[in-house]
């Protein structure tokens, strides 16, 4: 789970919270020694009964593996077309800029994103239990996906915010937009967002372990038992790992979800109204005959409105982790009882936003289209054959006389 792996080893993020691993068994199982366990005895003895939202959990478990797969194999594709046609000379812009970052931290999360869905969901060793696994390479690689995972979709979530910034103030302040929003800066304020964000994850990796323990493997042809090693993974804890952990903790909900919610909120009102104001800008242009003017405006409202979309698309995915968040932080049982349980809805949400930016380009933006189109489709034909394209007809006075010009290119 991406809400539930951030979480790996913490409470603030909707990936798997494993900040106290035996808490978690506490609520699923009845284990009183997690050191050597029997498989005869993985199945809960004594609980109460599972509520809705765990059973949904349940369910939805069976098939989140495979939905993640398919979104994650779309995204891969989609994220590198969005790459390679926004890296084009044509396309070079301060926004692209940052739309280009957005797709590399996209495309680095689906990529880390796809083995960890096929091995703890698809391919899943039926008798354990989640994000155990037998394999210690495995193991080495949740850790890294638990850590990786969160600064890719970190990164994203600021660079959103950043876009949605450039687009404010080149809308906003129209004659000051250009020198304020330039390409070198964007590349600047994007290197920052990467580099802050490692350095506020620093805690999040030293607090995420790993830990074995011993299960008995029944041996039928020789009537014993035999041990069998799982991994799992644990957070550290006593002295100093206390004061780090709390340290993570508050970074992850604070920086990480809270504040970002916040301000993702009052930009998307922000460019709503930007928008409004520049519409009515157009109006006025276009009553005084000015249709030059007013067709560049309705160019940058159309760009300013695919904008408008990825950033309230991250608000629609953000916004319900923010609010958890909060809530698990003031309620003492409502980590376990529901930020839990929807873990892996919130993580396909997230993944889905992650996949989503290219139908956004293709549906809103011509000029994207018409690069695509231009560099992965070569051979589709510009235009109809045995079609014409004339330029427009235009009359000139010559001495009282009208002489009518026109010109005509064959395909």
């Amino acid at each position: 789970m991406m809400a539930t792996l951030s979480y790996i080893g913490n409470f603030t993020n909707s990936q798997m919270n494993v900040s106290n691993f035996k808490e978690y068994l506490a609520a699923t199982m009845d284990v009183s020694d997690i050191s050597t366990w029997d498989t005869n005895k993985l199945e809960p003895t004594s609980m109460s009964p599972p509520s809705s939202l765990r059973l949904f959990s349940e369910e939805y478990a069976k098939v989140h593996g495979y939905i993640s797969v398919c979104v994650c194999a779309f995204g891969i594709l989609a994220n590198i077309a969005n790459i390679v046609i926004l890296t084009r000379k044509n396309m070079v812009s301060s926004t692209n800029v940052i739309l280009t970052w957005l797709a590399v931290a996209d495309l680095f999360t689906m990529l880390d994103y796809f083995p960890f869905a096929m091995h703890f969901y698809i391919l899943k060793d039926p008798d354990l239990l989640f994000l155990h696994t037998r394999g210690y390479g495995w193991m080495v690689y949740l850790l890294f996906h638990a850590n990786f995972s969160i600064v890719c979709h970190t990164v994203a979530i600021w660079l959103t915010i950043v876009l949605a910034t450039f687009r404010f103030i080149y809308i906003w302040f129209p004659a000051k937009g250009g020198t304020y929003c330039t390409v070198q800066r964007a590349m600047h304020i994007s290197s920052i967002c990467v580099v802050t964000t490692v350095c506020l994850c620093i805690p999040n990796f030293v607090i995420n372990n790993m830990t074995p323990y011993r299960i008995n493997m029944d041996n039928s042809s020789s009537n014993q038992t035999d041990p069998d090693i799982v991994y799992t993974v644990q957070y550290r804890s006593g002295d100093v790992f206390d004061v780090i952990d709390k340290m993570n903790k508050m970074i992850q909900a604070i920086i990480f979800k809270i504040i970002p919610c916040c301000l993702l909120t009052i930009l998307t009102v922000l460019l709503i109204t930007a928008m409004h104001k520049a519409y009515k800008k157009r109006m006025a242009l276009k009553n005084q005959g000015k249709r030059k003017e007013s067709d560049k405006h309705g160019e940058n409202n159309r760009t300013t409105g695919m904008l408008l979309a990825v950033v309230v698309l991250f608000l629609v995915t953000e916004l319900p982790q923010g609010i958890l968040t909060i809530l698990a932080l003031v309620m003492e049982t409502f980590f376990m009882d529901v930020y839990m349980p929807l873990g892996d809805l919130l993580d396909i949400m997230a993944l889905c936003n992650n996949a989503i930016n290219f139908v956004l380009y293709c549906s809103m933006s011509r000029q994207f289209r018409e690069t695509f189109i231009k560099v992965f489709c070569r051979c589709y034909p510009t235009s109809g054959p045995g079609w014409m394209k004339m330029k427009v007809v235009r009359a000139t006075e010559n001495g009282g006389s009208t002489v009518l010009e026109h010109s005509q290119t064959h395909v």
